[in-house]
């Protein structure tokens, strides 16, 4: 049975991703969720054609005269071999990378033979959004471990469990690193190394037990030798030490071969339903001009914490849907209803204890120390599932542990969505599209 995308229904009806999707909310058009996105079928989609023919909701139609942004292939900035990364123009975020359109591969992007490994890999947010990307998984590295029962849930591929800085856990991952590419080029180490650690001595970095995480990554992408390697970490990373931290990391993987760039990222600009930032370290050693994704959408046609969780409002508890309520006290549920969106519940808190805005992007979502995010309509703080939508796992992807460990899963995670189009740039950048 053929079925469309919202961004399909756009495109031929001429409206907005935002009208289209407001259609969708409103059950007026009629759609089925599918991998966090909609799948409109061919009927719904000529019942809908007909209502709008015949005059729909008026307010709503003065949205059709909205012309949706073409995706059609525009002239995209190429990685040529000879074409600087100093040359491309600066980012939002003042950044001279070579960003890419990836619009014309992200319903379709094909299959690839391109392999990954992910270090410091959690539940599988970033390795989800590879395989969305079309890339290959070959294994999952890390030491907590209901995070590796969610991973073994999810993936085909393994998982080795353990402290990656260990001589044993290492081996282990080499072997199965080596079996499971049986003859394979390695293309890709992505990682979301641990930023705790780096401190100042004098006008150098100095070593640190804690930076020994970050040590291993480098060290691991030394011996395997891929292509390409991915890292990601939180945006406040760009400012540590003046600076200093960031071009550290860029100066250590240029002794080991590996020219890197280094940007900001939105999730919500991905068809996340989150304003989620995230420094992403693009690196190769084959001399190709790394590459980043260029915006899917502008923010006006962001999408909003209501169209992601909007329907699990009446939706029952459901432990193997990982949607448990929290049960409040009277006192601490009149204090939740009363907190205004984008606001804490605690003051003194800014982050935790925060209520997501319902008729826009949520805020970042965490999970710190108990600090969770409360629900905009209902008092209650969200559940794990209305968390996973909001980073924008699919529902089919299940949490492994107790619900206070699935938060911490949830919480860290890269979004899968921010790893695809992650992963769609890397593979423009291999030249996996020609």
């Amino acid at each position: 049975m053929k079925t469309y995308t919202i961004e399909e229904v756009a495109r031929e009806m001429g409206m907005t991703l935002k009208a289209v999707r407001k259609f969708v909310a409103s059950g007026e058009l009629r759609a089925s969720r599918r991998n966090n996105t909609y799948a409109i079928a061919e009927k719904a989609f000529k019942d809908f054609k007909k209502y709008i023919s015949k005059g729909g909701d008026k307010e709503r139609t003065l949205e059709l005269e909205k012309q949706y942004r073409s995706t059609a292939k525009t002239p995209s900035l190429f990685c040529e071999d000879d074409f600087s990364d100093n040359n491309a123009p600066q980012n939002r975020y003042g950044d001279k990378v070579r960003m890419v359109d990836i619009i014309p591969y992200w319903d379709e992007p094909g299959t690839s033979k391109a392999t990954f490994v992910d270090l410091f890999c959690g539940a599988g947010g970033l390795s989800l959004g590879l395989e969305m990307a079309g890339l290959n998984g070959i294994c999952g590295l890390d030491f907590f471990k209901e995070a590796g029962k969610t991973y073994q849930r999810n993936f085909k591929h393994p998982f080795v469990n353990g402290d990656i800085r260990k001589e044993e856990t290492k081996e282990t991952f080499y072997d199965t690193v080596k079996e499971q590419l049986a003859g394979r080029r390695l293309s890709l180490v992505a990682g979301g190394f641990p930023c705790q650690g780096f401190s100042m001595s004098g006008n150098r970095i100095v070593d640190d037990p804690r930076n020994s995480l970050y040590k291993e990554l480098v060290e691991i992408v030394s011996k395997l030798r891929p292509d390409f390697v991915v890292c990601e970490n939180v945006k406040g990373l760009r400012n540590m030490l003046d600076g200093k931290v960031e071009k550290k990391i860029l100066d250590d993987f240029k002794a080991i071969g590996y020219d890197m760039r280094v940007t900001t990222l939105c999730a919500a600009d991905y068809l996340t339903p989150q304003k989620r930032e995230r420094v992403v370290f693009i690196g190769n050693r084959k001399g190709l001009v790394n590459c980043y994704p260029l915006p899917l959408i502008p923010p006006d046609e962001y999408m909003t914490t209501e169209e992601a969780i909007g329907d699990l409002m009446d939706h029952p508890a459901d432990k193997a849907f990982n949607h448990v309520p929290t049960r409040h006290s009277t006192e601490m549920a009149r204090r939740i209803m009363e907190t205004p969106e984008g606001k804490s519940l605690y003051k003194g808190y800014s982050d935790s204890w925060k209520k997501c805005p319902w008729d826009a992007p949520s805020c970042t979502i965490k999970e710190n120390h108990g600090g969770v995010n409360l629900h905009p309509k209902l008092p209650r703080v969200l559940t794990a599932r209305e968390m996973a939508r909001l980073q924008s796992f699919p529902d089919e992807f299940i949490f492994e542990g107790p619900k206070s460990k699935q938060l911490v899963q949830i919480g860290n995670a890269v979004p899968p969505l921010l790893g695809k189009a992650v992963g769609l740039a890397v593979r423009y950048a291999m030249g996996d599209f020609n």
